[in-house]
């Protein structure tokens, strides 16, 4: 055992040598992936707010939605293959087709969000939008497993559900406001699905494509439905004589609009792949204040009384509230299988 002593005291010291190295580089790491996730967090939101800006702008001066979508799209293309080409990577022609499946959806959310704004003002879009969780709840009951409602759940929805109501009985609904709001829930619908795919195809069950990749092959996919869509509806026989009617400003929130259409596919895709479904819910529902700002005191498009601003404040307050109960919800689960897993750690504690 004496001839042992100094190889424990070698072994010893270079452990203690590793030891702060290994510490420091994950610390380093940790650091880096939280300064990661805030910059992927802040650039989506900026893109997410001038996003809707622009677009409503560009469809109330090109109300020629299919065509502009597929402008948008086609644009993201041109731009992600001549500046990104060296960044573009697909696995497998079966990582391929796995993520061809978001396409559809992703082309579908952004034709029913022009849709929406076609139709109403900012503020009421964003307003139903902050709904969403309300419909997906109910779909979530159909579950072999589905989420327990908390009462941080329950309180969050009667939050939205009051605020939703109070905003909604300062408007005077006309026909093409009702449309909208059926365009807003659809667009609901398509984004939870999208956003649950893209997020199990970034994260669960990673494809093997990089980050451009994904966001080319969105709007690549995008394109060709969208453009179909347009020629049956017989949009471009009207496409000379709307854009001769635009002006240079109107022109300039239209390429702005495609140029941030690629920004929030792109910053969508990176946040996602870093954050949880539900903490993505939850930033995208806060900065709704913004839009809502913008829309009632900056460009003053729309204006806001005393109850609809209580009524918006409200609806998105309870949307960040049900976020946040329905990832403690979701923690708690995942513990509960982990436990029950390994019941040995039960017994530990």
């Amino acid at each position: 055992s004496s001839d042992l002593l100094p190889v424990q005291r070698r072994f010893r010291h270079r452990l203690s040598l590793v030891l702060p190295r290994t510490m420091a580089d994950a610390m380093t790491c940790h650091k880096n992936d939280k300064v990661q996730t805030l910059f992927a967090g802040s650039s989506f939101c900026f893109c997410s707010v001038g996003m809707i800006l622009f677009n409503k702008i560009a469809i109330d001066a090109f109300p020629l939605e299919c065509t502009l979508v597929a402008i948008q799209m086609a644009a993201a293309v041109l731009l992600l293959t001549v500046f990104c080409f060296r960044s573009l990577h697909v696995g497998s022609m079966k990582d391929f087709l796995r993520w061809c499946q978001v396409a559809p959806l992703f082309s579908a959310m952004l034709l029913t969000s022009i849709l929406a704004l076609k139709n109403a003002p900012m503020s009421l879009v964003v307003v139903l939008r902050c709904l969403s969780p309300l419909a997906s709840l109910c779909v979530e009951r159909l579950y072999p497993e589905p989420l327990p409602v908390s009462s941080g759940i329950v309180v969050s929805i009667l939050v939205m559900a009051g605020g939703g109501g109070l905003f909604v009985s300062q408007v005077k609904l006309h026909s093409s406001q009702l449309w909208a709001m059926g365009w807003v829930c659809l667009n609901s619908i398509i984004a939870v699905a999208e956003r649950c795919l893209q997020r199990y195809l970034l994260a669960e069950n990673p494809v093997d494509i990089s980050k451009t990749g994904v966001t080319l092959i969105n709007n690549a996919m995008g394109t060709v439905p969208l453009c179909l869509a347009a020629y049956f509806q017989g949009e471009f026989h009207k496409v000379p004589a709307v854009y001769a009617s635009l002006d240079m400003q109107e022109k300039l929130c239209i390429l702005l609009s495609c140029v941030i259409g690629l920004g929030i596919g792109y910053t969508g895709i990176w946040a996602q792949s870093l954050i949880s479904a539900t903490s993505f819910l939850v930033m995208i529902n806060a900065n709704k204040f913004a839009i809502i700002g913008i829309e009632a005191f900056v460009i003053h498009t729309k204006e806001l009384n005393t109850l609809q601003m209580i009524g918006a404040s409200m609806t998105i307050l309870g949307a960040c509230l049900y976020g946040r109960a329905r990832q403690a919800v979701e923690s708690d689960m995942e513990e509960k299988k982990r436990l029950l897993k390994h019941p040995d750690d039960v017994k530990a504690v």
